[in-house]
């Protein structure tokens, strides 16, 4: 899924924000109209081009925490800002959003489900089909753009996925627990390929995951967040050399990393926030 976005539903960064922040969030409070206060006060900044993890027990507001981000929802007190990447001709933006769930039509070919979101913004057919077929070769899918989800198995659906929010040319990419129920060498796979595509197109990601040893391999920071009401417990810069690969996943710096995430992760699910 892909979304543009303006001023007219988030506001612009300006004051009392990094220049070279993407994204923003300042003291937001996200109550629903059950009454639940699922997130806040939270603050966090994300770098523009920096992939960051938000790591914390369920219910405690990630997916709200991107949801917000995207423009799907509104806060109920703070602010929301998001940049657009300093090399476009307009103050657009756009942003990718990968759920947990690939979200296929189960009658449309790979190619119509990566081209949906052009048909939904009745976009002009000029430069679409390469775009999409852009789109799959980047997630690995171009012998596969006339299958139909029935016929890929769930490493490959979460790739159509993936490559439907690429193919817009997002600025930010959103992932919620993409990899969730993947099994582990698939998502091993997938983690790589996410990291070579960051890499390769200089996106902002921001990716929403419960797994330590996930968060840790490929994030450059590591957002801890509290039971719900979400809130940012601990921040972890993960200072490993690039380009990551295997042999970070059994390197000692790796373990340490993943054994004080954990640890920090425990503390704030049971309330704490302190060191």
């Amino acid at each position: 899924m892909s979304l543009s976005q303006s001023g007219d539903t988030q506001e612009s960064l300006q004051g009392g924000v990094p220049d070279e922040a993407a994204i923003a969030l300042r003291d937001v409070v996200k109550v629903y109209d059950n009454g639940v206060t699922a997130l806040g006060p939270l603050t966090m900044d994300v770098a523009r081009g920096e992939f960051v993890s938000l790591l914390g027990p369920s219910g405690c507001g990630k997916s709200t925490a991107l949801r917000l981000i995207a423009g799907l929802a509104a806060p109920t007190s703070g602010s929301v800002r998001v940049a657009a990447r300093e090399d476009r001709e307009t103050s657009r933006h756009k942003i990718g959003f990968v759920f947990q769930e690939p979200t296929l039509m189960p009658w449309a070919t790979v190619r119509d489900n990566v081209r949906l979101p052009f048909d939904l913004a009745e976009a002009a057919r000029g430069d679409v089909a390469a775009r999409v077929d852009q789109a799959l070769a980047q997630v690995g899918l171009a012998d596969f753009a006339r299958a139909y989800p029935r016929e890929l198995s769930g490493g490959m659906k979460m790739r159509v996925s993936l490559a439907r929010a690429l193919a817009t040319g997002p600025d930010i990419l959103l992932l919620d627990e993409p990899f969730a129920a993947l099994d582990e060498i698939t998502r091993f796979r997938l983690n790589n390929d996410l990291l070579d595509l960051w890499r390769g197109l200089r996106m902002t990601v921001v990716f929403v995951t419960h797994s330590v040893f996930e968060s840790v391999y490929l994030s450059q920071r590591v957002l801890v967040m509290t039971a719900r009401p979400g809130r940012v417990a601990r921040e972890f810069r993960i200072a490993a050399a690039e380009p990551r690969g295997e042999a970070f996943r059994t390197a000692p710096d790796y373990a340490g990393y993943c054994r004080d995430v954990s640890a920090a992760l425990a503390r704030a699910s049971d309330g704490e926030t302190g060191r």
